[in-house]
């Protein structure tokens, strides 16, 4: 197998492959047994067709297209190996030439992965501003967590600032509209300020 690479871009290039019929013979063997194993010809069991006969009575061409699509992902991959070139994506193949037992000759357009070039990172300085912060801003997050996060518990004492307080609110001699605001809600926990 011969092959080259031309990069059409940066993320693409393009295989021009050329093969000797003889590197397809594996291949061509493969196709006649699967379009035997395919094919019912009176006389032959399935399977035991010979390659004489399903010339004849499919075509040798039937044959040969079954070999090279079978062949091309073979000799595809290889090239791509030995052109050290990481594909990406679904090629696309184009058969220029193709002599029965002699060559076939294919190109294959294929995204790539792109070349990075990455800098020296030991060239690069990154600048942090410092941080201040005061002894008002931190007592300030810390009671912020704590009001979100703190349990309340029960005390037997007066109540001072600060405190949370359980109330439950009856209220009479209201009027009909007011009275029925107040059923939403009888039991309050207020803070004491």
């Amino acid at each position: 197998m011969k092959s080259s690479v031309e990069n059409l871009s940066p993320t693409r290039v393009r295989f021009d492959i050329s093969v000797e019929f003889n590197e397809m013979s594996s291949h061509v063997a493969d196709a006649y047994k699967k379009v035997a194993s395919q094919v019912n010809i009176p006389g032959f069991r399935k399977g035991k067709v010979p390659a004489a006969m399903i010339d004849q009575r499919v075509g040798r061409g039937a044959v040969m297209d079954e070999a090279i699509n079978a062949a091309l992902p073979d000799f595809y991959t290889q090239a791509a190996r030995e052109h050290k070139v990481s594909v990406i994506g679904r090629p696309e193949v184009d058969i220029k030439e193709f002599v029965d037992n002699e060559k076939l000759s294919f190109t294959i357009e294929v995204d790539v992965r792109p070349e990075i070039k990455l800098p020296d990172f030991s060239t690069i300085e990154i600048k942090v501003d410092d941080v201040s912060v005061t002894t008002d801003e931190i007592n300030e997050q810390v009671d912020a967590l704590r009001a979100r996060f703190g349990t309340l518990h029960d005390v037997e004492r007066a109540t001072k600032t600060g405190d949370f307080i359980n109330i439950d609110l009856v209220a009479n001699g209201l009027t009909k509209q007011l009275k029925s605001a107040m059923l939403c809600s009888k039991q309050m926990h207020l803070m004491v300020k």
